[in-house]
């Protein structure tokens, strides 16, 4: 038989717990903790670059990674024009977009767009990485694509990053 108080209680010693050292940390604009890192493209496969670029963005290499807020870094890749892609794919793929009007197919071959911007392939393969809203496009304002070495970030003192292969 237990034995009660008056209010028909236990009389048993109650235990409590911090749990301040349990709460589970989500980082926002006011605590990302955003760097400036450098990529260089050369002789870089697109595809295996761009997801790797696009995981920094996301902030997705970080402890405190918040899948709803912008937690990732800034990150400058240079040598875009220097990027390879595999077999047969300059010639062979094809880069579709629409107008919006009834017979506004465009298609262009990856050397042709190449041709017009050295950049845009870089560009396009890393957006098509990240998320289709709101949240994707401010992160893809953290993203600055340039053809040779030269950038103008410099005075950030970007942080070198090897890509793995």
């Amino acid at each position: 038989m237990t034995c009660c108080d008056s209010n028909g209680f236990n009389n048993q010693k109650l235990i409590i717990v911090n749990t301040l050292s349990y709460k589970t940390i989500s980082a926002n604009k006011a605590t990302a903790d955003k760097k400036w890192v450098l990529v260089n493209a050369e002789d870089l496969v697109l595809g295996r670059l761009a997801s790797q670029v696009a995981s920094i963005l996301r902030g997705k290499h970080k402890t405190n990674y918040t899948p709803h807020a912008d937690c990732g870094d800034y990150v400058v890749v240079i040598n875009a024009d220097k990027i390879r892609l595999t077999g047969q794919k300059w010639t062979d793929r094809e880069h579709f977009k629409h107008t919006g009007y009834p017979g506004g197919q465009k298609r262009i071959s990856p050397k042709e767009l190449f041709d017009r911007d050295q950049t845009s392939l870089v560009r396009q393969a890393i957006k098509g990485m990240l998320p289709k809203n709101k949240l994707g496009s401010a992160i893809y304002s953290n993203l600055h694509v340039y053809a040779g070495t030269d950038h103008k970030h410099e005075a950030q003192k970007p942080k070198e990053v090897k890509i793995k292969l």
